[in-house]
C-alpha cells in the first residue's frame, strides 16, 4: 500500500508512520513543521519528507492519503485532496483498521502524563519479555522509538488522546482504538480551541467508557473529581482504582519528599501484595503514573516485584525532565509541561529534589490553550516553587503576559527575543542551579542555546 500523511511530523502521524513502515507500506508525508526528534526517526525508516503543504505532493497515485488532526479546510493540500477525490482516512481510523485488530489494547488517557505513564507500561512489558507494541506520544530512551509493532500476540498500548481525530471527525481520537483496558490519569479543562467546557470533555471521556469491553478493566485515578463525573454517567467494565486513598486498590506511599523512593501496595482478590520503588524520576505525579503502569502491568500478568525493579532502570522519554546538559554544574532539563498543573508538578519535583542551588524556570506557553488565554489566570500560582521564572511570548498569543509577569514581582522577567532571554538566564545562572525549560514546541532550540552560552562563558573566565 502507498500511503501518504499530510501533517507527518505530528507526534501521533510520525509514530503512525513508523508503525505503517514496519508493516511494509511505502510511505511519504508533508508538513510545514520539520524538526527533530521526529523528522530524524522518519528519515532514518525511509520515509519521504516534503516540507510544505503544496498540492504537488498529492501528484503520486497513492492508495489511501491520512490526514492529520491540525489540518483544516483551507489548506492547499487538503484542498487538492478535497478537489480530486482521492481517498483519504484519519490517523486514528487507520491505526484502528490496520494496526489494532486481535490486539490486546491498553489506551492511556487523562489530561497530563500520558506519555511518560504509556512509556513506563511499555518498559515494564518489555522487562517481563512481552515484547508490546506501542504508539506513544513522545520518545521512550528505552526504545529510542515512539511506535513499533511488537509481538503479534502482545499488548499493544496507545496513547489515547482526547482531541479531535480530523476535520472531518471531530470525535476524540480516543474513541476509535476499542481498548481492553482504559487507564484514565486524570481529567480538567484544557485544549480550548475545541472543547468549550470541562463538561464537554467529560462527556467524551464516556465514550472512551462506553466502549470497554465488560470483560475488560477501567483503572482511575483517585482524587480525581472530573472522573467521577465520567464514572457518574454509567460503567461496564470492572473498574481498579489507584493513588493515595486507602479504599484504593493501588495505592502508593511516598518514603521521600521528592517521590524518588515510594512504596506501592495491590489489595488484590488473591491477597495483599506490595514492593518498593527506587528511581531516577521525581515528583509525586511521576509516582502516580508509575502506580497506573503498574496497576496495567499487573493485568497482563507481570510479577510486581519485578516491575518495581525494573523501574529503577527507566529513562524518560525525551522532554520529559530530560537532562539535556550540564555545565560547571549548571543543569539544563527539559519538560514538556505546558498546562498549569503541569508546570507547578514539574517544579514541585524538582524543587524537592534539589536540594542545593536554585530552580530557574524558563516558560513558553504555546499551546492553543495557553494561546488562547483560557487559563492564563492559573499561570502565577503554578511556578510557586521557582526562584526565577524567565517568561517568552511567542507570536500568536491572544493577550498580554505584562501583567502575568508584573504580578510576580523582581523574581519574573518577559521576553520576546530568544537571544536576550538566554543572555539573561545565563547572567543569573550559577553552580548548583537548575534551568528547566518548558515548552510543548521546539522554542527555537533555546536548551542548546543555553548550553552553548554557558560554555562560552566558562570558556571566557
Amino acid at each position: 500500500m502507498r500511503l501518504h500523511i499530510i501533517g507527518i511530523c505530528g507526534t501521533f502521524m510520525g509514530s503512525l508512520a513508523l508503525l505503517a513502515r514496519e508493516l511494509g507500506h511505502e510511505v511519504s508525508g508533508s508538513d510545514a513543521n520539520v524538526y527533530p526528534p521526529m523528522s530524524t526517526q522518519l528519515a532514518e525508516a525511509g520515509i519521504t519528507l516534503m516540507e510544505g503543504y503544496r498540492e504537488e505532493n498529492l501528484s503520486e497515485a497513492f492508495d489511501v492519503v491520512i490526514v492529520g488532526n491540525a489540518l483544516s479546510r483551507g489548506n492547499p493540500e487538503v484542498e487538492a485532496l478535497l478537489n480530486r477525490g482521492q481517498r483519504y482516512t484519519s490517523g486514528a481510523q487507520w491505526l484502528a483498521d490496520y494496526v489494532l485488530p486481535g490486539r490486546h489494547v491498553i489506551a492511556v488517557a487523562g489530561t497530563h502524563g500520558k506519555t511518560t505513564t504509556a512509556s513506563l507500561l511499555a518498559w515494564l512489558l518489555e522487562s517481563a519479555g512481552l515484547s508490546p507494541g506501542f504508539l506513544i506520544g513522545g520518545v521512550p530512551r528505552n526504545f529510542g522509538v515512539s511506535a513499533r509493532l511488537g509481538a503479534p500476540d502482545a499488548p499493544f498500548i496507545v496513547e489515547a488522546d482526547e482531541y479531535d481525530t480530523a476535520f472531518f471527525d471531530k470525535r476524540s481520537k480516543f474513541v476509535h482504538y476499542r481498548p481492553n483496558v482504559a487507564v484514565m490519569n486524570n481529567l480538567e479543562f484544557d485544549h480550548a480551541d475545541i472543547f468549550p467546557d470541562l463538561a464537554a470533555i467529560e462527556r467524551q471521556f464516556h465514550h472512551l467508557v462506553r466502549i470497554v469491553p465488560s470483560q475488560g478493566h477501567l483503572l482511575v485515578a483517585d482524587q480525581q473529581p472530573a472522573l467521577e463525573r465520567v464514572l457518574s454517567m454509567g460503567t461496564w467494565s470492572p473498574v481498579i482504582r489507584f493513588g493515595t486513598d486507602h479504599g484504593s486498590q493501588w495505592q502508593l506511599r511516598l518514603e521521600r519528599p521528592d517521590a524518588s523512593r515510594f512504596q506501592v501496595l495491590h489489595l488484590g482478590e488473591q491477597g495483599e501484595e506490595d514492593g518498593v520503588v527506587e528511581w531516577s524520576l521525581t515528583g509525586e505525579h511521576n509516582a502516580r503514573n508509575a502506580l497506573a503502569a503498574l496497576a496495567a502491568a499487573r493485568l497482563c500478568g507481570v510479577n510486581l516485584a519485578r516491575a518495581c525493579a525494573a523501574l529503577a532502570r527507566f529513562q524518560t522519554p525525551r522532554r520529559r525532565q530530560e537532562v539535556r546538559g550540564e555545565v560547571n554544574g549548571i543543569q539544563v532539563i527539559d519538560d514538556f509541561a505546558h498546562h498549569p498543573t503541569a508546570i507547578a508538578a514539574t517544579l514541585q519535583g524538582l524543587r524537592a529534589a534539589t536540594t542545593k542551588g536554585r530552580l530557574l524556570a524558563v516558560i513558553e506557553p504555546r499551546s492553543n490553550t495557553m494561546r488562547l488565554g483560557a487559563l492564563r489566570e492559573r499561570l502565577s500560582e503554578s511556578v510557586a516553587e521557582a526562584d526565577a521564572v524567565f517568561w517568552f511570548q511567542p507570536s500568536g498569543v491572544a493577550w498580554s503576559m505584562e501583567s502575568l509577569v508584573k504580578a510576580q514581582g523582581e523574581r519574573a522577567a518577559l521576553f520576546d527575543d530568544i537571544d536576550a532571554l538566554v543572555d539573561a538566564v545565563v547572567t543569573q545562572a550559577s553552580p548548583l542551579d537548575r534551568i528547566v525549560v518548558m515548552s510543548n514546541g521546539g522554542f527555537d532550540g533555546v536548551h542548546e542555546r543555553l548550553l552553548d552560552a554557558l560554555t562560552k562563558r566558562e570558556q571566557a573566565k
